[in-house]
């Protein structure tokens, strides 16, 4: 019967790790907060970026066209007359 007593109590010293337990009632898995990931920066979408710069460059030549077209037409009326 001793030994079975002892060959318990050493279980349960076993099973409690070193025999003293802590009191604070806190987890013990404790968060990381020194490796915190930083945002991903959205991705970036290339064909909108082409396409935002082609119709800025078509905008452009609509423009000088229209200019030239303009100029034109103010060069002939002052011949005209």
């Amino acid at each position: 019967m001793k030994k079975l007593l002892f060959v318990l109590a050493l279980g349960v010293f076993a099973a409690c790790g070193s025999g003293t337990g802590s009191g604070s009632g806190s987890d013990s898995t404790a968060k990381d907060t020194t490796s915190t990931m930083a945002p991903m920066a959205p991705a970036v979408d290339s064909a909108a970026i082409k396409a935002a710069a082609d119709s800025a460059h078509k905008a452009d030549s609509i423009m000088a066209k229209h200019v030239a077209d303009s100029t034109a037409k103010a060069m002939k009326k002052g011949k005209k007359k």
